[in-house]
């Protein structure tokens, strides 16, 4: 016969002390750290910190590119009077087809942002643009705008990003006694290839061509640091703008001599000549032998 399991004595009854203490465990400390009113704040602190280093940094970022990056647009309060009367020729005869603030028209012409004052005064003062037609070369032309507005149109461009440009003053020739003989030998390695020895302009691939320099000063600057169509920019670190000057000054000689065998054939060059000689000389012979024949 199995004994009966014994009875378990109650437990004492929990005094107000002990069922507070009884609370202590993990659940009341999740409660106590829910109620606790500082934590809120700290997050609240720590997420303000962040927001503030945040704009912080943007506003870092922003003052280095406003100082740096060249703007992409002026406002009209800030243009100088050039540019000023430079935008009211560009709206007219340039902004159907490189947009009302120079950004380019897509299948009409390209963007003006960044490409200087250079390019545009060399394109309009040389009656290239505006272009009548698309084609695979602007040629030169006689100009709708004279020379100073040329300028101002420059003078606008200049404002949309900067970009190369062309130095004060319509003589830009240098006058050194080595001038001339330093601006050849730049020529004739930098340019004679497409232009010719005597900047007579030569025939390129496409249906292109390098035209004849009959360009003043200012215009033959602008070309070398813009670069127009198929030629290439030679920057200040390829050719300094001394070197560029007396480039000119050769360029210039080259306008102002005369021919001092007379007749100079277009200075396409002495293969030409030769052959005219041989030419003109083989007839002449030929007729003074039949003119001697027939006499004799």
């Amino acid at each position: 016969m199995t004994a009966a399991p014994a009875s378990r004595p109650p437990e004492p009854a929990l005094g107000p002390d002990q069922q507070a203490g009884a609370t202590s465990g993990p659940r009341a400390g999740l409660a106590a750290r829910l109620s606790s009113p500082g934590k809120p704040r700290g997050r609240m602190r720590r997420r303000i910190g962040a927001a503030a280093r945040l704009i912080a940094a943007l506003a870092l970022v922003g003052g280095i590119y406003a100082g740096f990056a060249p703007s992409a647009s002026a406002e009209e309060g800030g243009h100088t009077p050039d540019a000023t009367q430079g935008k009211a020729y560009f709206d007219v005869s340039c902004s159907s087809c490189h947009g009302g603030t120079g950004q380019g028209v897509p299948g009409r012409g390209p963007s003006l942002v960044g490409v200087g004052s250079a390019a545009v005064e060399f394109q309009v003062s040389t009656g290239r643009m505006p272009l009548a037609r698309q084609e695979a070369q602007g040629e030169r032309k006689k100009p709708l705008y004279n020379e100073d507005q040329a300028r101002d149109i420059g003078a606008y461009i200049q404002t949309l990003g900067g970009g190369p440009t062309i130095p004060d003053g319509s003589d830009l020739a240098s006058k050194g006694p080595d001038a001339v003989a330093n601006g050849g030998r730049l020529f004739r390695e930098n340019c004679a290839q497409c232009h010719q020895f005597a900047a007579s302009g030569g025939a390129l691939s496409s249906g292109k061509f390098a035209p004849s320099i009959r360009a003043n000063d200012r215009q033959i600057y602008g070309a070398m640091v813009s670069g127009p169509q198929n030629m290439p920019v030679f920057g200040d670190n390829e050719i300094t703008p001394q070197e560029k000057q007396d480039i000119i000054a050769y360029i210039d000689l080259l306008k102002a001599e005369q021919d001092s065998g007379g007749w100079g054939i277009g200075r396409i060059g002495p293969v030409a000549e030769g052959l005219v000689i041989f030419l003109v000389g083989i007839v002449a012979l030929v007729f003074a032998a039949l003119w001697i024949a027939g006499k004799s």
